[in-house]
């Protein structure tokens, strides 16, 4: 069972394709859009909005695992839109706990493949928090919540 980090991005089933998706770090919730999500990027992408949503949390891990020995920063993208992005900041100093504080860009949605963000090596250079939306965790931990988070949405199927 993961640690109680809190923080996930979660399915609305009431909603289809805007305002479906909802991020929440310790208090702070938002509303985000699927539509991104469900575009035809590449023959490879699934068809399925569960699948797709697991897939990009399974890049978050890849991530999350990269800054579990020398620590640094990871960008986890969350939210597109056509004139920016959101996107959760994951730093770490020393590869073992990590602050987590979510923000914007104006990075466009449509200059981010959701499906394959992590080669284009992006930083976020216009990174603007969210003061509200911050927490501090080990890093484990976070893998682990990112984890369950991405197996009960990949269970959510269309």
């Amino acid at each position: 069972m993961p640690a109680d980090v809190a923080q996930r991005l979660d399915r609305l089933p009431e909603a289809r394709s805007y305002d479906d998706l909802k991020l929440t770090i310790d208090t702070f919730e938002h509303l985000c859009d699927s539509s991104y999500l469900s575009m035809d990027l590449s023959p490879t992408d699934t068809d399925d909005l569960g699948g797709a949503l697991s897939r990009l949390l399974e890049q978050w891990m890849i991530q999350i695992e990269g800054l579990r020995s020398l620590g640094g920063t990871a960008y986890l993208p969350y939210d597109f839109a056509d004139q920016c992005t959101a996107w959760l900041r994951v730093s770490s100093t020393d590869g073992h706990a990590a602050d987590v504080q979510a923000g914007w860009s104006e990075i466009p949605g449509w200059d981010v493949n959701p499906f394959d963000y992590i080669p284009q090596d992006r930083e976020v250079l216009d990174f603007k928090p969210l003061p509200e939306a911050r927490i501090t965790c080990l890093l484990d931990d976070l893998a682990a919540r990112i984890n369950a988070n991405r197996i009960a949405l990949a269970s959510t199927g269309n």
